[in-house]
């Protein structure tokens, strides 16, 4: 056992295992400039020359140790531990919007993996560590990353790839572009309804790269060279319909006897305070979102006359908020489509007619140049009648399938924006409820599926 002891303690056994650690995670990267840091590594088991701890004291025997360099040290620790993790393994999120329910609610915390996918790396490296894309300070909102340096797509190996189904996180493809004094709304759509000069000339506009665009969760329904078709609100995938998912809610249209349904039995059955709304004239529940499940529990009320879905046909759907936003494609959020997700390397006819639905991959996500003149598209002033995809393409919607900004309305997400897949809720709050009775333990620790 002494000699064991020995082993371990020894620096040249200590570097050794540290190489070998250190190397495993280069060859993972696969950029090979980081084996310099092999040099440091060296030198802080071995040489010892250098004092790379800086800000670590270096106590003499029998000196008092400063309790404040102590606590430094470990903070300094802890924040390059989260990081790393953060980066290559795993990053918390918060569930603020009703668009996955019933799935997952408002008040769910859970971890997402970034090793599921393979981590993508940073697109902006100089950034603070442990927050997104915006900081308060002293009343103001900043910005905590720098573009000096900018870094190209890329992503390191992972278990695997985005299946349908994957409910899975990602930068919000329509936030390259944000409205300082409306940053939760989506600018894209705010140019169509009020025209881009008129937005130009009354809002601060900031630009985001990849990276640092708000973080959206959805459901994966269609996966590069799908096609896809929603009908009647049913998502279809290469002419089948999907495979029901038991959180997956409409909205329906609850006529009573002229009564509302009793509070205790809404909680009981999981609707949420927030979509109770009855309307007395009509003695009715106008747009009640609920599940396959819920609506039979609903139907079987006493003081339920009828139950019935609410469907918006493809020809109320507007083209200035359904994608591809052309009044060519009569679609709406229940009949939508067909379309036709890209697969990297794949070849298109590109024709005037198709053109809406893929001028903002060719534009904002490829980096080209796209003008049409006398019936002609150009790309990057050359004259075309096909276009080669550079990445692959997916379409996400959400579960709570009459409330969730979506494909339908911005289109698709590229492979170089998939930040990773929610594995698991560590915790949940219902807003709605004061503690203790808050805390859903029936989630906590729940594998998302």
């Amino acid at each position: 056992m002494e000699k064991v002891k020995q082993i371990i303690k020894n620096k040249w056994f200590k570097f050794s295992v540290a190489a070998i650690f250190y190397l495993a995670w280069v060859i993972w990267l696969q950029s090979w400039w980081w084996l310099l840091g092999l040099i440091v590594i060296f030198d802080i088991y071995i040489t010892k020359k250098v004092k790379w701890a800086f800000w670590k004291k270096r106590y003499k025997e029998g000196e008092k140790r400063n309790t404040w360099l102590d606590w430094l040290d470990a903070a300094i620790f802890a924040l390059i531990a989260a990081t790393f993790i953060r980066i290559f393994f795993i990053e918390a999120y918060v569930i603020p919007t009703p668009s996955m329910e019933k799935s997952l609610l408002v008040g769910d915390y859970l971890f997402v993996s970034k090793i599921a996918y393979g981590p993508k790396m940073p697109n902006t490296p100089l950034s603070l560590p442990l927050v997104h894309n915006q900081i308060s300070l002293f009343g103001k909102q900043l910005k905590p990353y720098s573009e000096l340096i900018k870094s190209d797509y890329k992503r390191i190996k992972g278990f695997g790839h985005v299946k349908r189904n994957d409910i899975v996180v990602f930068n919000f493809p329509n936030g390259d572009t944000v409205i300082k004094q409306m940053p939760n709304e989506d600018y894209h759509r705010q140019v169509r309804f009020y025209g881009r000069e008129r937005i130009l000339q009354t809002q601060d506009i900031i630009v985001r790269p990849v990276d640092k665009k708000d973080n959206y969760v959805k459901r994966c329904v269609g996966l590069p060279d799908d096609s896809l078709e929603v009908r009647h609100g049913v998502v279809h995938i290469n002419g089948q319909a999907e495979n029901p998912v038991p959180g997956i809610q409409y909205r329906y249209k609850v006529a009573t006897k002229g009564t509302e349904i009793n509070s205790l039995i809404m909680d009981k059955i999981g609707v949420s305070l927030v979509d109770r709304d009855y309307d007395s004239y009509s003695s009715s529940y106008p747009e009640l979102p609920l599940t396959a499940e819920m609506d039979k529990q609903i139907e079987a009320l006493g003081n339920v006359i009828s139950v019935t879905r609410n469907e918006t046909p493809a020809e109320s759907g507007s083209p200035l908020v359904i994608f591809p936003f052309d009044k060519r494609y009569a679609w709406s959020e229940d009949n939508f489509g067909p379309l036709w997700i890209p697969r990297k390397g794949a070849t298109i006819n590109l024709t005037v007619d198709n053109l809406p639905l893929y001028a903002r991959i060719i534009t904002a996500y490829e980096n080209n140049n796209l003008r049409v003149q006398d019936s002609t598209i150009y790309i990057n002033e050359q004259p075309v009648v096909s276009y080669t995809f550079k990445m692959d393409y997916y379409f996400m919607m959400g579960d709570n399938r009459n409330n969730s900004a979506d494909s339908r309305f911005w289109g698709f997400v590229p492979e170089d924006h998939i930040v990773g897949k929610a594995s698991f809720t560590w915790f949940s709050s219902d807003k709605d409820k004061s503690f203790p009775k808050n805390i859903r333990w029936n989630r906590m620790f729940k594998r998302i599926k």
